[in-house]
């Protein structure tokens, strides 16, 4: 299969590429696609045959449910049997953006597509080609990120074609995504609305809505998924990744430590550092690879960063790759939460 390249631009993406990519969608293929948070792998959320294209294509188990994205909120309609408490609030208040609410299923949705559970997760992208490539197919679209399965997500058009090249249809490239970490999974069909993701949304924003809003506990747990991301292994570079926690300074020690032992055992060392640290590394260590996520106070900034910085260790063949840790508020849950879904190892110090 030749992957077709469609380059548009990113705020008014051109009608005759979206057209055809549209007519893929239609007639069962597959098209990644931006979204303000990652890249997409679209199918036809109500054709079962396209949606386990989805699977093949990535690699990725069946029993991981997928994120079906709409373009208006009256289309949430046609996909749930009835809308939950607190949905409409959140409705209102997030989308069109990063929060995907678990609701439960209409029979018309296919099984596959929820890994047989009785609900669906639906949002409503931002991203003006998401939009727009939903309206004009005319049915809602399944997507996971478009990567390989485990591995980091792509937030650019080349991120895709490097994973999926020869394995889809379609990309549409309309360049890097905003936000740069997957939306913020939030589960309506239980006693309290629960995050089953953090992302995109932080935590204090929906309690800021609702209230009380639960955090899941087992966000690694084996129990069967209701969202991507909760069981399997998630965006995991090639070489081993080693998160540190602790107290600024004492992660910067520690990561200098790490460094000169994998160094003496002939390994190829990369760090992901906050830009606190960036100097102190390029004096006392001279890493093959350092990377800068930016502030430790702006996660933000290292969210959108982290999964671009996780393909270049790659792309620099790095044996072992050291990264700081962030505090647990705001958008620095999800990237933790990303961190600590990618690492190998974590050390506390």
């Amino acid at each position: 299969m030749n992957t077709k390249l469609l380059k548009v631009l990113p705020d008014i993406p051109e009608i005759n590429k979206l057209n055809e990519a549209a007519e893929i969608i239609r007639r069962g293929g597959l098209v990644a696609f931006p979204t303000e948070t990652v890249y997409g792998l679209g199918a036809n959320a109500l054709d079962e045959k396209a949606v386990a294209k989805i699977f093949t294509a990535k690699g990725r188990p069946a029993d991981n449910p997928l994120i079906v994205h709409i373009a208006r909120v009256r289309e949430v309609r046609m996909l749930i049997n009835y809308l939950p408490v607190g949905a409409k609030e959140l409705m209102k208040e997030f989308w069109p953006g990063p929060l995907t609410l678990v609701l439960p299923r209409h029979p018309r949705v296919p099984q596959i597509v929820s890994a047989g559970l009785p609900t669906v997760a639906v949002r409503m992208p931002s991203h003006p080609v998401a939009k727009g490539l939903i309206r004009v197919a005319n049915v809602p679209i399944a997507a996971p990120s478009a990567n390989r399965s485990g591995k980091p997500s792509p937030t650019t058009g080349s991120h895709v074609l490097k994973d999926l090249a020869g394995k889809i249809d379609a990309v549409l490239d309309a360049g890097p995504c905003d936000v740069g970490v997957e939306s913020t999974v939030v589960d309506l069909t239980g006693e309290f609305p629960t995050v089953l993701r953090p992302g995109g949304v932080t935590l204090e924003q929906l309690r800021a809505v609702l209230g009380r809003v639960e955090v899941d506990a087992a966000l690694s747990g084996d129990q069967s998924p209701k969202a991507p991301g909760m069981k399997y292994t998630h965006y995991a570079p090639d070489g081993d990744l080693i998160l540190v926690e602790g107290a600024p300074e004492d992660i910067a020690r520690k990561i200098a430590e790490l460094y000169h032992r994998y160094c003496r055992e002939g390994l190829r060392v990369a760090v992901l550092s906050t830009e606190e640290h960036v100097f102190r590394y390029r004096q006392e260590l001279n890493p093959e690879v350092l990377i800068s996520l930016g502030p430790r106070s702006m996660p933000e900034v290292a969210a959108n960063k982290l999964y671009g910085a996780l393909r270049e260790c790659d792309r620099q063949e790095a044996d072992v790759i050291l990264s700081e840790s962030f505090e647990r508020s705001g958008v620095g849950l999800a990237l933790m939460n990303r961190l600590e879904k990618a690492a190998k190892h974590k050390i506390t110090v």
